[in-house]
């Protein structure tokens, strides 16, 4: 059979001491990619991203899983992933896409391209002043400010009028402000995972009551959604606006413009989760994509 490493990291890998607290998202993806592998002739195999180079020996392929601490050592992961792919490992998705989408100023090339995005301001820090001023750019009480450089909704901060940070206040990392948009707790988030440039299912997340983050760490929720032809439309423009082909996997999240357009949120391409819930054929679509891939 064809080995196929999905990559995971120290606190996702079952026999972490201490794991993430969505770590069963991990399990939720393996119990759905390793019946579907195997019954297409691939051997999936969970792998620390950070293990020696001598760990991938006769691992044809690689997905990048749940690596979920890329984004506290992406110097050390990109490296890794070119080494893979040196040895001629096919990285799934390629060091070039990963080091093209790790930093959140990609959304600027998909609006260069044409795709609608949340208005933003980019900074290399805020200040409590730096929230205020961006507060009147975007005519709003409430801003959030976003890593550059992150996933997750890790270090964000809701910034609001009523409750501004001491004066001294500083984010300390490379950032980016965005309106905060209620659609987010009213109709949610809309996600949507495609494979190979096609799209396999979509979902619906929404956040804890009185919370605003979606991720499951913090309460929030997913549902099947059934994306209309605009919706699905919309979601496949953000594919097409991308500057390299489809690649093997994407999660495009998107939310609601208070004219009812969908704007981007995310180009996901590194690793997402991919919602095996609420896609029961998730396994079998990505199986078929990577046996076609072997097999050219």
């Amino acid at each position: 059979m064809t080995k196929i490493g999905f990559l995971a990291c120290e606190t996702t890998v079952p026999s972490a001491g201490e794991r993430r607290g969505d770590a069963f998202e991990h399990d939720l993806m393996i119990s759905s990619l390793a019946p579907a592998f195997e019954a297409a002739g691939l051997d999936l195999c969970v792998i620390d991203w950070e293990a020696p180079l001598e760990a991938f020996e006769s691992i044809a392929l690689v997905m990048l899983g749940t690596s979920w601490n890329y984004q506290d050592k992406p110097q050390a992961f990109l490296e890794k992933l070119e080494a893979l792919n040196e040895r001629g490992i096919t990285v799934c998705n390629p060091p070039d896409i990963v080091r093209w989408n790790a930093k959140k100023t990609y959304l600027r090339d998909l609006a260069d391209a044409g795709a609608r995005t949340i208005p933003t301001l980019w900074r290399e820090n805020v200040t409590a002043k730096g929230a205020l001023e961006a507060m009147e750019v975007f005519d709003t009480d409430r801003i959030v400010v976003k890593r550059q450089i992150g996933a997750g909704a890790m270090g964000q901060e809701l910034i609001s009028r009523g409750s501004m940070p001491d004066a001294d206040w500083s984010f300390g990392h490379p950032a980016m402000l965005q309106p905060f948009l209620p659609a987010i707790a009213e109709e949610g988030e809309l996600s949507f995972v495609v494979i190979e440039g096609e799209l396999s299912h979509a979902l619906r997340k929404l956040p804890a009551n009185g919370d605003y983050r979606i991720q499951s760490l913090y309460g929030g929720t997913e549902n099947v959604h059934q994306p209309s032809e605009e919706e699905a439309a919309a979601a496949a423009a953000i594919i097409a606006a991308l500057p390299f082909p489809a690649p093997l996997y994407a999660r495009i999240d998107m939310l609601r413009a208070e004219d009812g357009a969908l704007m981007v949120m995310e180009a996901e391409l590194i690793e997402p989760y991919l919602y095996p819930e609420q896609g029961p054929g998730l396994g079998k679509r990505l199986a078929g994509a990577i046996a076609n891939r072997m097999r050219t």
